[in-house]
């Protein structure tokens, strides 16, 4: 059977050999997927085409190397990790040097103008470079008949398990697009399973993913387009994710979605309820970070979530935006709050956890924004001088009711975005703690590559010497000197070597997690494992050259 055909083959199941599942088992929604042979053209289309991915002949599927890049939120995050575990399981091999891959798996992200550009830029490279490309994310869920995506293969942000099969006919030469949403007794669900094999981008933390969508309407954000509304995971699947990612050496979990405090509303549950859940399963020393929440969704639970963010497992840290200090402005969102209800949940729990970080967001240029409306934002950041200020100017979103709005002049949206980057850039958060002693879990690399870098209680930044016994472990270290977005801590001297909180050594940066193993005795005094993940490879490879054969 040839890689591809001149004609259009009308479903993806009309590829699938008779040595495999049958298509009912295979796919749960046909109609939500389309597959193309790359037609030629002629003239100026022609020459473009002639740098685009050529499919060979035949290939043996699970044996190419694949690149995958992703945008955004630590949600994109977890997606890739799942579609990077899933590809590694069936054999592919993962590589960050993008022009040694086949393909390019691209996730992308729809909140602002400059991501959607840097991966329009990425999705033309791949293009000249000759790569196969498969497209997942916000961008094109939300907006699947965008121009540069034609004629792309597209894993839509609920089909992540389903990669494997996009991969593999995208290698062939067509083209696939799934789009569907995942579905129990007529209700949307969270997505694709958490028990799923993953290769986390950091062996040390799991993100685990709650809920997909929200319950706003928010009229500047595209996000909603492409993930819906509010689909919560079952608590049970989440805890035992979570307890799947502790047995393998993780130390710290941060639980995500479009917004953590939605959490169960669909399902007959609550964000504390899961958190509770979640503590109890928490090893001693290692820690979890609660994900962003709106304001509207955590004033009901303000004293039950003050509870939880005082636990010792629990950093006392909690993402909440604001988006603008202005009632007027907050209206024209559709934010559901106003500034009083969000001065009550900051007010709350800064008053019952102290030392308590509060991060918010702020949008600067909103196409109604008045003067007047600018400086009740400016008001309440130099209310609360928070440590973190994540400061946007405003991008209008194709298809958004904001996008409609007249927007302000360039030259004013610069000028009130730079007085509020200039407010912030004038305190120091950190001062008061210098001389401090202070527990930190020690988790990443520092961006230029020179320090280890732990989270203190209060999820606050703090870079340690770049020492090997250091990362993994919750080190007590003494503040030493501070700059405006975290702290230098040296290690304390102790009479015992520094531990790993974690139940086990952490897996390898390549390992995948999640995969059952197969024990082989191979003599009375030894053993080995093979994955069980590696004997359904080889078992796929000989029933594809068996096909090919015949």
């Amino acid at each position: 059977m040839p890689a591809a055909c001149s004609e259009i083959v009308g479903d993806i199941e009309d590829l699938i050999s008779s040595q495999d599942i049958t298509p009912k088992e295979r796919y749960s929604n046909k109609n939500s997927v389309t597959v193309r042979a790359r037609r030629k053209q002629n003239g100026e289309a022609k020459r473009a085409e002639a740098e685009e991915y050529s499919a060979p002949a035949s290939i043996i599927p699970g044996t190419q190397t694949i690149y995958i890049k992703t945008w955004g939120c630590a949600h994109n995050s977890s997606d890739s990790e799942y579609m990077a575990g899933l590809l590694a399981s069936y054999g592919y091999r993962l590589t960050d040097n993008k022009l040694d891959a086949d393909l390019w798996l691209l996730n992308s992200c729809t909140v602002k103008n400059p991501a959607e550009d840097h991966f329009r830029n990425e999705v033309e490279a791949g293009r000249k470079r000759g790569k196969a490309i498969v497209v997942a994310g916000c961008v094109p869920q939300g907006a699947p008949r965008t121009d540069f995506l034609q004629k792309l293969s597209v894993v839509g942000v609920q089909q992540i398990d389903r990669v494997v099969e996009v991969v593999e006919e995208t290698l062939k030469g067509h083209t696939v697009r799934l789009f569907g949403q995942k579905k129990e007794g007529g209700r949307k669900t969270g997505g694709a399973s958490l028990l799923l094999p993953k290769v986390r981008k950091n062996p040390l933390i799991e993100i685990i993913p709650v809920n997909t969508g929200c319950l706003n309407q928010c009229t500047y954000c595209k996000t909603k387009h492409a993930r819906g509304d509010l689909g919560s995971y079952p608590p049970d699947e989440i805890v035992s994710r979570a307890k799947q990612s502790f047995e393998e050496g993780v130390c710290e979990l941060w639980l995500t979605s479009e917004d953590t405090g939605t959490y169960g509303r669909d399902i007959g549950t609550s964000l504390p309820e899961l958190l509770w859940k979640l503590v109890d399963v928490i090893p001693d020393g290692c820690m979890m970070r609660v994900g962003m929440t709106n304001p509207p969704y955590i004033l009901e639970h303000l004293e039950e979530m003050a509870k939880i963010l005082s636990h010792p497992r629990v950093y006392s840290f909690l993402h909440i935006p604001v988006q603008s200090g202005s009632d007027a402005v907050l209206g024209d969102m559709k934010r559901e709050y106003s500034r009083a209800d969000f001065q009550r949940v900051v007010d709350y729990l800064r008053g019952s956890v102290p030392g308590v970080t509060i991060a918010t967001d702020i949008i600067c240029g909103f196409p109604t924004e008045t003067e007047e409306d600018f400086e009740d934002t400016m008001s309440l950041c130099e209310h609360y001088k928070f440590p973190s200020l994540f400061i946007n100017q405003f991008y209008p979103r194709p298809g958004t009711l904001a996008a409609r709005m007249p927007r302000l002049p360039a030259q004013e949206v610069k000028k009130r975005t730079k007085q509020l980057s200039e407010f912030f850039q004038s305190y120091h958060p950190y001062s008061h703690k210098l001389g401090e002693v202070q527990d930190v879990l020690v988790t990443e690399v520092s961006h230029d590559g020179k320090h280890y870098v732990g989270h203190n209680k209060f999820y606050e930044q703090v870079l340690l010497p770049k020492r090997a016994e250091l990362l993994g472990k919750m080190v007590t270290v003494k503040i030493v000197s501070t700059s405006k977005h975290s702290m230098n801590g040296e290690p304390v001297l102790k009479d015992s070597p520094w531990s790993s909180p974690g139940l086990t050594t952490p897996p390898s940066l390549a390992e995948t997690s999640g995969t059952h193993r197969i024990r082989i005795e191979t003599a009375p005094s030894s053993h080995r494992l093979i994955p069980y993940t590696l004997l359904m490879l080889l078992l796929a490879i000989l029933t594809r050259l068996v096909w090919l054969i015949l």
